[in-house]
């Protein structure tokens, strides 16, 4: 962007006076808000969002800087709640992703439950797969539960990937076996009570924030010599 169309630093002062506003009709809305969902509430919260995203947006190019907040959009956000508002039972919905990195652990910690489980279904089910991946897997999870598994993944030669955890609302409880055939047909996002995602991608945006900040100068002596310092400590090569 040239100079002739940057924002005046009276825009950005102006922006900035608009947040301050926001923030404080927000506060005065929460204050008075009749019940959880007050739309007065909702309409403070956008209106406040919308003012910080102007006030980001001027002071990056005006000034090349950025807030240390971010005010999630309409994307991030779960679909309007249509379930009951007292529920009376609940489902709790989980998918973790795993990849196999290291199938010859994977076989020999599937191998070790089958030693000493010298009989069973186990047992059985890794020999009918003639030691496979797939009849490992089946040999695992049949002897540990999946939290155990989550916590101990490496040691079974697994590497964790996405994973994410919903918790929804339900008029009654399920009839025993009455979903069974179809676990997660049933799954509606508008029932959610709330959720958390666990993800790599997560991660990476919070390098990119770090990164940002290296390269804005904050940490001088990573730009020059390191021999110009004694004391520093040598920086992992992963980083």
């Amino acid at each position: 962007m040239s100079d002739a169309a940057q924002p005046t630093a009276a825009e950005v002062r102006a922006a900035a006076e608009a947040v301050k506003a926001a923030l404080d009709r927000h506060l005065a809305a929460v204050e008075r808000r009749s019940g959880e969902d007050d739309p007065a509430v909702y309409e403070a919260f956008n209106q406040m969002a919308a003012a910080a995203e102007e006030y980001d947006e001027l002071l990056y190019e005006r000034y090349d800087e950025v807030t240390p907040f971010e005010i999630p959009g309409t994307d991030d956000t779960l679909p309007p709640y249509t379930g009951p508002e007292e529920p009376n039972a609940l489902s709790v919905l989980i998918r973790r992703d795993y990849a196999v990195v290291e199938p010859q652990r994977l076989l020999a910690q599937a191998q070790r439950v089958e030693a000493v489980e010298e009989s069973g279904a186990a047992g059985a089910g890794f020999d009918a797969a003639a030691g496979t991946v797939h009849g490992a897997l089946g040999v695992l999870f049949g002897e540990f539960e999946p939290d155990e598994i989550a916590t101990r993944h490496k040691e079974f030669g697994l590497e964790e990937g996405d994973s994410t955890l919903w918790v929804t609302a339900a008029d009654e409880p399920a009839e025993p076996g009455e979903w069974l055939d179809a676990p997660f047909d049933g799954a509606d996002p508008q029932r959610i009570i709330c959720r958390f995602d666990v993800s790599a991608v997560f991660d990476d945006e919070i390098d990119d924030d770090l990164d940002d900040t290296t390269r804005d100068g904050l940490d001088p002596d990573l730009d020059g010599d390191p021999d110009d310092d004694e004391d520093l400590e040598p920086l992992d090569a992963d980083r």
